[in-house]
């Protein structure tokens, strides 16, 4: 059974709250959200970019709260395409044994709304998306699904999220890093240019 989603009168309303709209008129930029709002908004659909941005991703960072608001940011990680999307509004991942603190699990069996934080740090680019998440843990052939092959982790549950709305950054602030494993794959082809070079300088100097 999926999460029901509360129904806004415009996608953002998920972050764009009274109090924030507030802070928005007071710091002068409700006018331009306004304007945002009535025209295309905050999408509830994935897009195939976003989706296929969130197939690249080896990292996310998923946020609860427990009943009496208290935040908490788990950060989930696996091989190249660990998070799933299942729909145009679903999203889903295994959720791996850890440190067996529980405290994302306890989160969602009594608050389930969530919040998933993507960045990729090569490319400078980050989406934020709002919704509810909900613990399957009497699915096995969807745990299947979700397992990455051959990853050597063990599967506890699942973790299904439904999209409220999303958004995207700009890339403003955002630290450029690469993964470790473009580095390596950058450096080994350089040295095999490198040693093509030498051979070719080796080449030109025998042929004195």
């Amino acid at each position: 059974m999926k999460a029901a989603v509360t129904p806004r009168a415009a996608p953002s309303d998920v972050a764009f709250t009274p109090a924030v709209k507030a802070v928005q008129s007071r710091k002068g930029s409700r006018a331009a959200y306004a304007a945002m709002e009535a025209g295309d908004g905050w999408a509830t659909r994935l897009t195939p970019d976003v989706a296929a941005f969130i197939g690249q991703q080896t990292s996310v960072f998923l946020g609860t709260a427990s009943a009496e608001g208290q935040p908490y940011i788990q950060h989930r990680g696996g091989p190249l395409g660990f998070l799933r999307v299942l729909g145009e509004t679903t999203l889903a991942f295994a959720d791996f044994t850890g440190n067996r603190q529980f405290i994302t699990l306890g989160n969602l069996a009594e608050n389930p709304k969530a919040y998933l934080f993507l960045i990729d740090y090569a490319h400078r680019r980050r989406i934020k998306i709002w919704g509810e998440a909900r613990l399957v843990d009497d699915d096995p052939a969807l745990l299947a699904a979700l397992m990455p092959e051959g990853y050597k982790a063990r599967p506890a549950q699942a973790i299904v999220f439904e999209i409220a709305a999303w958004d995207s950054n700009c890339p403003q602030h955002i630290p450029q890093r690469l993964e470790a494993a473009d580095v390596a794959a950058a450096l080994a082809e350089r040295d095999v240019r490198i040693a093509a070079l030498e051979a070719e300088i080796a080449a030109l100097r025998s042929g004195r």
